[in-house]
């Protein structure tokens, strides 16, 4: 299955002629024009895939959105590997998603990168929002963090350990990186505001503890930073200027904006989300293909009948093809379905 594809598919065989206009591309263009956030800064994008399964039909449209904004506007697109989850990635996946992205015609050049190069800094970030006092090392389980976050139309109750002076939260969380504590004993939350409208912003733990190996950084590290304190700080220290994702993580973005605006970053990245590609009767599941595939039901990932790159490769479709079908479909913040 990987190694199917050689290099990067040529221009001329990826090439729609389609003319491309959609809402991204008018924020980027007010944001890096006078006046704008990123006015003298070149368009700095990037592709950040979990490295646990094949990439599909679906992620085919982020990957075009994320190359295609950047190379619209003169501009870099970055590949990195969002690997902060030790146990569902292997560095199999790695390769095939660099393949498919190479048959689609896009290449990063050098600057390919692993969420997990920049687990140093991230723990720096993290003791920082401690100095400040705006996080704190709680106790409490996962079952009582889901129990005190109260619902939409009611407020969370504070943890207890909420108020922990910060010079202990600093000397738990030092322990909790040397490995003293066991799996779930203590987590790292942020402190923002538990009756917060959005469930994200009601202190959300940003760090957990995880005694797995990674395919990565081997045993180096037993904690682990939550994607969506990783994301952002990832983002900026590559300088990235926007940060193109689907619509599920709109509801994501304060607590992006706050990760931002709080850490001493270089690069004050912005998100914009878009609708993500659904079509009728077809499996767009990772964690369900997945299944498929290690249940033996399907004939691996580059399954002809399933929507992954690799099947759809092995089925006929060209690069093109699926360019412009995408490109054909559009961008847009209303969900629709294919």
């Amino acid at each position: 299955m990987p190694g199917l594809v050689t290099g990067v598919t040529p221009e001329e065989e990826t090439y729609t002629g389609n003319t491309i206009s959609h809402f991204i591309l008018d924020e980027v263009e007010k944001d890096v024009g006078p006046g704008g956030r990123s006015e003298g800064l070149p368009v700095h994008t990037r592709f950040p895939p979990e490295p646990n399964g094949y990439l599909h039909i679906g992620h085919a449209k982020a990957i075009i959105i994320d190359f295609g904004t950047a190379e619209l506007f003169g501009g870099l697109c970055n590949l990195r590997m969002d690997d902060t989850n030790p146990v569902k990635e292997d560095e199999a996946f790695v390769q095939a998603i660099k393949d498919d992205i190479h048959w689609l015609g896009y290449d990063w050049d050098d600057r390919f990168f692993h969420a997990s190069d920049y687990f140093e800094e991230i723990y720096g970030y993290a003791k920082e929002l401690i100095q400040k006092d705006l996080a704190f090392v709680c106790e409490q389980t996962a079952e009582q963090v889901r129990e005190s976050r109260g619902t939409l139309t009611s407020p969370g109750v504070e943890s207890p350990w909420r108020n922990r002076p910060r010079e202990e939260s600093l000397d738990l969380f030092e322990r909790m990186r040397a490995g003293e504590f066991e799996d779930g004993r203590y987590t790292l939350r942020a402190k923002i505001d538990m009756s917060s409208g959005n469930m994200n912003m009601r202190d959300p733990v940003i760090y957990r503890i995880q005694h797995a190996r990674h395919h990565q950084t081997g045993d180096d590290w037993c904690i682990y930073p939550m994607y969506d304190f990783a994301h952002p700080i990832s983002d900026s220290l590559e300088h990235i200027t926007h940060s193109l994702c689907s619509l599920e993580f709109e509801d994501h973005r304060p607590l992006f904006d706050w990760v931002i605006d709080h850490c001493s970053l270089p690069v004050k990245t912005r998100q914009i989300e878009f609708a993500r590609l659904d079509i009728n009767y077809t499996v767009m599941s990772k964690r369900k293909l997945r299944s498929l595939v290690e249940e033996g039901l399907v004939d691996g990932w580059n399954d002809p009948r399933l929507p992954t790159l690799c099947g759809l490769r092995r089925r006929g479709y060209t690069p093109r093809a699926i360019r412009d079908f995408n490109e054909r479909n559009g961008v847009s913040k209303v969900p629709s379905m294919v």
